[in-house]
């Protein structure tokens, strides 16, 4: 798995769910399909009388999800931002050839009202439920810097004992001094911080998109 294929199933999806936050600070879903993928960049459109399109222009932050069929979560989060102005019909004519729909949306000059945004630098995250044992991996491409600092890890405090590994749904604890989570099959679920009785498991914290590297 890498970014390219991570775009290339976010494409075969078609319909994305994208979260910005609005004004008053309340979490915004949209679904968008007028996207155009590059192998390592995407760009979508919408209207500039939108609230997405004021959203996007207040501080650019996005994340896009796509859920696949094989059970596959594909969450991308960047800082979108207005593609050149000398660019923007090149694109636009690009997403209305690939989503033949658009023209009965927007017909004839009233495309002009669009603008197309694009992301050329985030964070990937990849989730395969599908799989067993689970898989999860996380990817950047572009400019952008992610400290990838997510999940549970077993401390120095580890007793030894085996109670986290008897209570992991996915099993992918291995034993030693101390014990270790595999990160690429950990379900997040908290099943053994809950129970370790040594309180050697520790909550890590998460995902952090550079916005400002994620600029381009």
């Amino acid at each position: 798995m890498d970014v390219k294929t991570c775009l290339q199933k976010l494409q075969y999806v078609g319909v994305l769910a994208f979260a910005t936050v609005d004004g008053a600070g309340a979490p915004q879903i949209r679904n968008i399909s007028a996207i155009h993928y590059e192998p390592d960049a995407l760009y979508f459109f919408t209207a500039r009388g939108k609230d997405f399109c004021r959203e996007l222009l207040s501080d650019g932050l996005v994340q896009i999800l796509g859920y696949t069929k094989f059970k596959e979560m594909i969450r991308l989060s960047a800082k979108a931002a207005p593609a050149p102005e000398d660019e923007q019909k090149k694109w636009i004519d690009i997403i209305f050839a690939e989503q033949p729909y658009l023209a009965n949306v927007y017909p004839g000059d009233t495309r002009k009202i669009g603008i197309v945004f694009e992301i050329k630098s985030g964070s990937i995250e990849y989730f395969n439920l599908g799989e067993k044992p689970i898989f999860r991996d996380n990817y950047v491409f572009g400019n952008a810097k992610a400290d990838v600092n997510k999940g549970y890890r077993i401390t120095e405090n580890c007793i030894g004992c085996g109670t986290c590994l008897a209570h992991c749904p996915q099993q992918c604890i291995e034993p030693g001094t101390p014990y270790r989570i595999e990160p690429t099959h950990c379900l997040h679920c908290g099943a053994c911080f809950e129970n370790c009785p040594a309180g050697a498991v520790e909550r890590l914290g998460s995902i952090r998109h550079r916005a400002s590297a994620a600029a381009g």
